[in-house]
């Protein structure tokens, strides 16, 4: 069969041409992956970068003074509430209208920053701006009552609802106490000379 000879050459090296040329290289774009969704809520559950971590902010413990103590004797029209973890004492001082002032005794650990960082953090508690130390004298008046050093304060906010504080801080076995009475500035007025009174009756608690 002299015809299939040249053929079944000629198909032989039309395999081998083939297999030597390169293979064709094929490209793909894959598409990117995208960042995981975040859970709802979790933005918010991210901490506060301005928020330092011991601030004493909500949610974080703060330490009240231990040890030994002062007692006191409150107006009759004030009205006990029930001391918390924060307050040694507290009362409800009855206004018109059910405008009442409130009357807290708080005591802490050393001097909590001096006497002038906390008269600036009472001021602005009744969105007054701080004062400087050249003032401090002139914004405050000290009396010496029962062995106990006060230094009181009287600071008025402005405005048609404005508020008052009266204040007293006293450092007393390492820790210093405040006293504050805060409410409508017309009732806080009212009850200034109840307030100096009830400074007179604070005293250091028997041993």
């Amino acid at each position: 069969m002299p015809t299939l000879r040249p053929f079944c050459a000629f198909c032989v090296l039309s395999l081998a041409f083939a297999g030597c040329r390169e293979a064709k290289v094929t490209s793909y774009r894959v598409p990117k992956e995208k960042d995981p969704e975040m859970p709802a809520g979790a933005a918010n559950a991210a901490p506060d970068p301005g928020t330092p971590a011991g601030s004493g902010m909500a949610g974080t413990p703060v330490a009240t003074a231990s040890g030994a103590g002062l007692t006191w004797v409150a107006p009759a029209h004030w009205k006990a509430k029930p001391a918390s973890a924060m307050r040694k004492g507290s009362f409800a001082v009855p206004g018109e209208g059910g405008g009442d002032a409130d009357l807290s005794i708080t005591a802490f650990p050393g001097d909590v920053g001096g006497d002038l960082a906390n008269l600036n953090r009472w001021r602005g508690q009744i969105q007054l701006p701080p004062i400087a130390e050249a003032d401090f004298a002139s914004a405050t008046q000290h009396l010496d009552l029962n062995g106990l050093h006060m230094t009181v304060v009287d600071i008025a906010g402005s405005g048609a609802n404005a508020q008052r504080i009266l204040g007293a801080m006293i450092p007393f076995e390492g820790a210093t106490w405040f006293i504050k009475l805060l409410g409508p500035g017309a009732l806080v007025a009212r009850e200034k000379a109840a307030f100096m009174a009830f400074l007179e009756t604070v005293k250091p608690a028997a041993p």
